[in-house]
C-alpha cells in the first residue's frame, strides 16, 4: 500500500511530472497495470502484455539453467579435467554444482548488462517521450544472453543492446511497432561489427583460449577447443557428437540453443498457453526440411563431391539440420514473435516456411558463417508485412468474386 499511497502524492502534488512514466513501471511490475477496466466490458480476460511476456521467459528459463551447467561442462571439457558424457539426460558428471557454479558466474553478468544496459534505454525514452514504460524488453533481455557466446566482452553486450534497443526498436515508436526482432538486431550488430568474438573455435566455451596456451606450454590435453558443429561441418571436418548428445544439448554453442530437448518442451509450453504459434514452428522446421532433403538429393547425385567447400554441410543429413546450431531456439522463439511476424493464418505458413528453407540455404552457402537462422528471421521480419498485405487482398478479391456470383 505504501508504493501505491506514494504514487497518489506523486500524481497529487504534481512534483517532477517527467518521472511519472519510471514511477508508472515500478508500480505495475510489481503490483496491477496503472490503467484497468472496472466494470463496462463486455470480456475480462487474465492476460496483459506483462503475463505474455512473462510466459515466454519461464518457457526459456530451463534452457538457461541448462546453459549454466553445459557452460562449466564445456569448460571442464576443453581443459581436458572430466571425461565426455553421452546418452542421457541426468548424467552425474553432466549435473555437478562446479558446472552449475561456472556457468552462473559467467552468465549472470551477461543477464544482468542485457536487462540493466536495455531497461535504462526504455526508462530514457519513457521520460523524454512522456509514455509509459513497456514490458516488451522483457523478454528481450532474456533472450539477448542466450543467443551470444560466453565469453563475450560485456561492454560490446553493452554498446549492442543499445544498438538493438535504439535502432531497432525505439526509432520505430517502441514495443508493438518494431519490425525487426530486438535480439536479433543485437546479435547481427555483433556479428557485422565484432565478428572475431562471433565466430571462430575460441568463442563458444569459456577457458578454450586458456586451453589453447596450456598446450602451447607443452601440456598433453586430450579435449575439443570449442568449435561448434557447423563451424565444423563448414570446414569439411567431422563431428565427434552422437544424435542423443545434440538432442539433449552436450555440445559447445550459444547458451540456450544447444538443447534441442529443452527448446522443445519450452515450445510446448508457449504453444499449449497460447502465446506461440504453432504454425510458424511447424512450418519452419518443414522448410528446413525441404531444404535440407534437396541438398542431400543433390549430393546422391553426385553433382556434388567432397573437394567442394559446400559438402560438409550439403551432405549432411536433412534432419541432422535441426539439431545442430541456433534453429530450433530461432524457430520456436523469435520466429514466433507476434510483433515481427506474419499476423494471417496463411501468412504465418509462409512466413515460418521461408524462413526454414532459407535458414539452411544460407547455412550451407556462406561457411564463413554457417548459422543462416538470425538472417533469415531477420529478412522474413522485413518481408512480413507485404505476405499479409498479399494473403488479404487475396481474401478480399474471393469474397468479391462470391458477392458478384450470388448477385448474378
Amino acid at each position: 500500500m505504501g508504493l501505491k499511497n506514494s504514487l497518489h502524492n506523486f500524481k497529487e502534488k504534481n512534483k517532477n511530472k517527467k518521472w511519472i512514466p519510471a514511477f508508472n513501471a515500478i508500480h505495475t511490475f510489481l503490483y496491477l497495470p496503472n490503467e484497468t477496466t472496472h466494470n463496462g466490458t463486455h470480456i475480462k480476460v487474465a492476460d496483459d502484455l506483462k503475463r505474455t511476456m512473462n510466459t515466454v521467459i519461464m518457457a526459456m528459463v530451463p534452457c538457461l539453467i541448462f546453459g549454466m551447467f553445459n557452460a562449466g561442462y564445456q569448460h571442464h571439457l576443453a581443459l581436458g579435467e572430466i571425461q565426455a558424457v553421452t546418452g542421457s539426460f541426468f548424467s552425474s558428471e553432466f549435473w555437478t554444482m562446479d558446472n552449475f557454479l561456472i556457468g552462473f558466474w559467467k552468465i549472470l553478468p551477461l543477464v544482468i548488462v542485457s536487462y540493466g544496459v536495455g531497461l535504462g534505454i526504455e526508462f530514457i525514452f519513457a521520460i523524454i517521450n512522456g509514455h509509459e514504460v513497456e514490458e516488451g524488453y522483457l523478454v528481450t533481455g532474456m533472450l539477448v544472453p542466450l543467443i551470444v557466446p560466453v565469453d563475450i566482452p560485456l561492454w560490446m553486450l553493452a554498446v549492442a543492446v543499445v544498438f538493438g534497443v535504439v535502432i531497432g526498436k525505439e526509432v520505430f515508436g517502441g514495443t508493438g511497432m518494431n519490425i525487426l526482432n530486438p535480439a536479433l538486431t543485437i546479435r547481427a550488430f555483433l556479428f557485422f561489427a565484432y565478428p572475431t568474438w562471433m565466430s571462430g573455435d575460441k568463442v563458444w566455451v569459456h577457458g578454450a583460449v586458456e586451453r589453447d596456451q596450456m598446450i602451447a606450454a607443452g601440456e598433453n590435453l586430450d579435449a575439443i577447443s570449442g568449435e561448434t558443429i557447423l563451424g565444423a561441418l563448414a570446414q569439411g571436418k567431422e563431428f565427434a557428437y552422437s544424435v542423443s548428445d545434440m538432442f539433449i544439448g552436450f555440445i559447445p554453442g550459444s547458451i540456450g540453443e544447444t538443447s534441442t530437448l529443452l527448446i522443445l518442451l519450452g515450445g510446448l509450453f508457449l504453444i499449449f498457453s497460447k502465446v506461440g504459434s504453432w504454425r510458424i514452428m511447424l512450418s519452419s522446421a518443414l522448410g528446413a526440411i525441404a531444404m535440407g532433403l534437396i541438398f542431400n538429393a543433390v549430393v546422391d547425385a553426385g553433382w556434388i563431391t567432397e573437394s567442394s567447400k559446400f559438402y560438409g554441410l550439403m551432405s549432411t543429413v536433412w534432419w541432422h539440420h535441426l539439431l545442430i546450431g541456433g534453429f530450433a531456439f530461432g524457430a520456436v522463439f523469435m520466429a514466433t514473435d507476434p510483433v515481427t511476424a506474419s499476423q494471417t493464418t496463411k501468412g504465418k505458413w509462409i512466413y515460418g516456411f521461408l524462413i526454414g528453407f532459407i535458414s539452411i540455404l544460407i547455412r550451407v552457402f556462406n561457411p564463413a558463417y554457417p548459422e543462416g537462422v538470425m538472417l533469415a528471421i531477420l529478412l522474413m521480419n522485413v518481408f512480413a508485412p507485404t505476405i499479409d498485405h498479399y494473403i488479404v487482398k487475396g481474401n478480399v478479391k474471393k469474397r468479391m468474386k462470391r458477392v458478384k456470383a450470388k448477385v448474378a
